[in-house]
């Protein structure tokens, strides 16, 4: 069975073989992703200017940056500032080379979108101007919003009529939570945000895609908008700060979780006893016998001060839990430093 079907099957609660996995760093992944390319100089985090015109910095820890530069503080240039033009041939220049191995190892492909909707609407105009123009002044943003959305259905358009059902689902970023909850009520997101994304997300569906959304913090009540407005995986890396048993309770079964053990409480410890209780408790809450759950690995450790050593304590009891839940254990891990094999099968089939 290849990963295309592993994953599927977990997606789709058709009982897979094992757990499906996207773990670069210890060598192991079902999924690969294919990514557009901006003009020269333009950066997609780091330190610079992304496609939008927002201004990136990082600190003195290693992470993926963050915006500084709002450039649409105004917002009475919501209407004339320009969006980037994702049918221009430029932006897909190497997907195809990109693709090709991929699907020569049978992998799940993951087409991209960075920063969706909401992040890309605060990252344009700064995070309080939106939280504050959401109630003080509705059709601004209700414009800045819909241009945000139709400039990012030209991505699913390009996938869809460049490369077709040779991508498999769509990958997105919207952060949505403090520690403590939600940055907006449910109502004010199932009134304004939910009907853009379910536009957004029947374009992806139609195409043939799955779709897949993440989402740091405590988004309890948003995880309900998001199956209303068709997200198949919510990629969602603080299982503590949701509380395990309680999303379990609410959403097991319902939607397919791709986590692991808490990114902020856990792994960062080192601690075994930490990990392999989280481990244990996703199995218990998340997971179900017919599929519904995909281990996933944070790349950035070093930003988390997650350990390699962590990584593996944690991927070896995953590893255990797919063995006893579904039939097979992970594939093999290639340590850091270990060099992969010249026949690299993973997208085949398990390897051990």
């Amino acid at each position: 069975m290849t990963s295309i079907d592993i994953v599927r099957k977990a997606i789709r609660f058709q009982r897979p073989p094992r757990l499906p996995l996207t773990f670069l760093l210890l060598g192991q992944s079902d999924t690969k992703g294919v990514s557009l390319s901006p003009p020269e100089g333009i950066i997609w985090t780091g330190t610079g200017v992304d496609p939008w015109g927002c201004r990136w910095e990082q600190s003195e820890v290693a992470n993926m940056g963050q915006v500084k530069g709002h450039p649409l503080t105004n917002l009475s240039r919501i209407d004339r500032y320009p969006m980037p033009d994702y049918s221009q041939d430029l932006w897909w220049r190497n997907v195809e080379a990109e693709l090709a191995p991929i699907e020569e190892q049978q992998r799940y492909v993951q087409g991209g979108i960075f920063m969706v909707l909401f992040e890309r609407m605060h990252s344009l105009c700064g995070f309080e101007n939106v939280l504050m123009g959401l109630l003080a002044d509705r059709p601004a943003m209700e414009r800045l919003a819909d241009r945000i959305v139709e400039a990012h259905l030209r991505v699913v358009e390009g996938f869809r009529d460049r490369f077709g059902r040779r991508i498999h689902g769509i990958t997105m970023t919207d952060d949505w939570g403090t520690q403590q909850a939600a940055f907006v009520g449910f109502d004010l997101w199932m009134d304004f945000f939910a009907p853009r994304y379910k536009r957004l997300f029947d374009a992806m569906h139609a195409a043939g895609y799955d779709v897949w959304l993440h989402s740091c913090g405590k988004v309890n009540e948003l995880v309900e908008g998001f199956i209303r407005v068709g997200v198949d995986v919510a990629n969602l890396q603080q299982p503590r700060a949701l509380g395990i048993e309680q999303m379990g309770r609410r959403y097991r079964g319902r939607i397919t979780f791709s986590s692991l053990s808490d990114i902020q409480a856990t792994l960062p410890t080192g601690r075994r006893d930490l990990i392999e209780t989280d481990a244990e408790a996703l199995a218990e809450h998340w997971m179900t016998p017919e599929g519904g759950f995909h281990f996933s690995d944070y790349g950035q450790g070093e930003a988390i001060g997650a350990s390699d050593e962590s990584k593996l304590i944690m991927y070896r009891k995953f590893s255990q839990i797919s063995e006893r839940l579904y039939g097979q254990p992970l594939p093999e891990p290639l340590l850091p430093g270990e060099q992969r094999p010249a026949a690299d099968t993973i997208g085949r089939g398990t390897v051990r």
